[in-house]
């Protein structure tokens, strides 16, 4: 396999895009790029749900990308860059690809087709023809509760067999279906959690990794439980998931990246919470909440924060 489709592996962020007056916030997508770069951050996902991607217009996109990118290349984050695509008719996700064929990317989160639920045939034609419409890699992402269509395991490995797609981003919510991939994939073929709650877990039972929301906020710790993991050192791994295994709770009690997002603003890591409809703030309870959880994850700055009910 060559080096640009190895397959991922460790803690992915699903960046947050920040706004400010109804724009993509430079300045704090920079700082936050910047916040980052020393941090054990394996990869970087743009646009996707966690970004609201599915607000963000054809020129945003670019937009999000191009600083993105400018940023990890000034700031020294040196790491793989997908954008998040999802969408249900083949032919413009193929067109799509084509389009960012030369934007500063080194490959894709592709969801798969909500609303319309193909069959697994269909949902098999449908990401062999984006493989081929791409000579980058993807992630496959599964999540049918958003979607309404799970891509069973017998399409998933079927799908792993191409060379480009590198591995799935795993929120099936079947746990012994998650078992099986793991127990039958091929070797390259990476499974990292999406479900931040259930990302111990996920490795305990041989995922690679995640790609992690609730990672924006105590990376390193994050990170450590892995690399307990992998040092053989389970305990210490559960000791610390103990300790953190609360943030996915509060930071997804209001649909997300609400309350992310407010925690970065509180952080001083964006200038502002604001999210685009039909996202909303997040209430003055979950707000209170927050603050008293994480207000150790930047205590400085997050102190100076003033703690009143954010507005869009």
């Amino acid at each position: 396999m060559p080096p640009e489709f190895a397959p991922p592996q460790g803690v992915w962020l699903p960046l947050i895009t920040p706004f400010r007056d109804g724009r993509i916030d430079v300045a704090s997508l920079r700082r936050l790029i910047g916040h980052f770069a020393d941090k054990p951050v394996d990869g970087l996902i743009v646009g996707a749900t966690t970004g609201e991607g599915l607000t963000l217009d054809d020129a945003e996109f670019e937009q999000l990308v191009t600083i993105t990118a400018a940023a990890q290349r000034d700031l020294g984050l040196d790491v793989p860059l997908y954008l998040g695509v999802c969408g249900s008719d083949t032919r413009k996700l193929a067109k799509w690809l084509a389009r960012t064929a030369d934007w500063p990317l080194d490959g894709y989160l592709i969801a798969c087709p909500y609303y319309t639920r193909p069959s697994q045939a269909g949902l098999l034609l449908h990401f062999t023809a984006l493989a081929d419409a791409t000579a980058r890699p993807f992630l496959i992402y599964n999540i049918p509760y958003r979607t309404g269509v799970n891509l069973g395991n017998d399409a998933m490995l079927r799908l792993a067999e191409h060379s480009n797609i590198v591995g799935v981003k795993d929120c099936c919510g079947d746990t012994l279906q998650s078992v099986e991939l793991l127990r039958k994939r091929p070797p390259g073929f990476a499974v990292l959690t999406g479900e931040d709650a259930l990302f111990y877990g996920a490795l305990v039972r041989g995922s690679d990794g995640g790609i992690l929301a609730s990672a924006h906020v105590e990376t390193e710790a994050f990170a450590k439980i892995r690399q307990h993991l992998l040092a053989g050192d389970p305990l210490r791994a559960s000791a610390q998931w103990r300790q953190l295994s609360d943030i996915p709770r509060l930071l997804f009690s209001e649909p997300s990246p609400a309350a992310l997002k407010y925690c970065l603003w509180r952080a001083g890591l964006i200038d502002s919470p604001e999210l685009r409809l039909p996202m909303t703030p997040v209430s003055s309870e979950l707000a209170a909440e927050v603050d008293r959880r994480v207000s150790r994850f930047k205590p400085d700055t997050y102190a100076a924060r003033p703690v009143v009910e954010p507005a869009c």
